[in-house]
């Protein structure tokens, strides 16, 4: 079964970095779409990033547009999500979310990973 596994939250300062991986397994990689979904405390689900299946095409929210780059990695079926300048309006759940239908698609979810900016 399709399996989004993430890792490499934390607690890091402001204008720290931090590289989210998420590990897929149970489809063909290169077939699906992934995007980065966070939730911040309290309040609802906020599209973070997304990647195309060949990897030529990524979208950022405004809101991370240029501090995060989103790459996946063939040879490892996974995903990553490197955040720099990082900013307490960062800390969120970090979701790796995949489809084969389409960009923006949320077919299958990781469990999270905390990603937490404060000094």
């Amino acid at each position: 079964q399709v399996q989004l596994v993430e890792s490499g939250g934390g607690l890091v300062q402001p204008g720290g970095s931090l590289r989210l991986s998420c590990a897929t397994s149970g489809f063909t990689f290169s077939t699906y779409y992934l995007n980065w979904v966070r939730q911040p405390p309290g309040k609802g689900l906020e599209w973070v990033s997304a990647i195309n299946d060949s990897g030529r095409s990524t979208y950022y929210s405004d809101s991370v547009k240029g501090r995060f780059t989103i790459s996946r990695d063939y040879a490892k079926n996974t995903l990553v999500l490197q955040m720099d300048s990082l900013k307490p309006e960062d800390t969120a759940l970090y979701y790796c979310v995949g489809s084969d239908s389409g960009l923006w698609q949320y077919d299958y979810w990781g469990q999270g990973t905390q990603v937490t900016v404060s000094s």
